[in-house]
């Protein structure tokens, strides 16, 4: 069985549970907090962070993209549509809204919510910093409007068929969601969207998350919320 080095409310590691769940393969989950730098952790990966897929009588693959790109060659189902498009001009566009989501999205947001409201707290029990999480918030309102507009004009972030780039967004807005982040009431397009994900069988392990003396916000585990 496959086992997933993860923290539960980090998105990269969402990403690659909702593949797993998606493709029906059980794995086991490692919750680990990698801003500790554990000697293990650091052992097999000395950016200390996750997710890192281990597979048995293979070496760890470490990082988002390493561990969607194994999970996609190595567990998809021959059967069904995988989350990467045929098409390459569909692929294509997955890819620009997935680097969008892992790259411009978390590093205008949802490190800096992650960092005040997570790391700060786990490590010295600090009170997060409200000037950054302003500017994370501010940074998070600019994105639900091109998500509301993407969203306007198509069914799926990247098209008419679902792909990474829609577990990727649901990865990140989950746990910003779970923090208490998101404004619904002003994103109806990207919040019908994401009620439809949120509906999926893949969804429910991300749903069942809780982290030890922070309970998730109202309406985090809801269907119709």
């Amino acid at each position: 069985m496959p086992r997933l080095l993860q923290h539960r409310l980090d998105p990269a590691s969402r990403v690659a549970r909702l593949m797993f769940a998606e493709y029906g393969v059980p794995i086991e989950i490692e919750d680990i907090k990698p801003w500790t730098r554990e000697p293990h952790l650091l052992e097999i990966n000395p950016a200390a962070t996750v997710p890192i897929l281990v597979d048995e009588g293979e070496p760890p693959i470490v990082g988002v993209l390493a561990v969607i790109h194994a999970i996609e060659e190595r567990y998809s189902p021959s059967a069904v549509a995988g989350l990467f498009p045929a098409q390459s001009r569909d692929r294509a566009e997955m890819w620009r809204l997935l680097d969008w989501v892992l790259l411009k999205l978390n590093d205008e947001v949802t490190r800096y919510v992650f960092e005040e409201k997570i790391v700060k707290r786990d490590k010295r029990g600090a009170t997060p910093d409200p000037g950054v999480l302003r500017v994370a918030k501010a940074n998070l309102i600019e994105h639900m409007l091109y998500f509301n507009w993407l969203f306007a004009t198509r069914h799926w972030i990247a098209g008419d068929s679902m792909t990474l780039a829609d577990f990727a967004l649901a990865a990140h807005l989950s746990s910003l969601d779970y923090l208490g982040d998101v404004s619904w009431e002003t994103s109806a397009e990207t919040r019908q969207w994401y009620a439809r994900i949120k509906s999926r069988p893949a969804f429910r392990t991300l749903l069942n998350d809780r982290v030890a003396g922070m309970p998730a916000a109202t309406g985090y585990a809801d269907l119709d919320f």
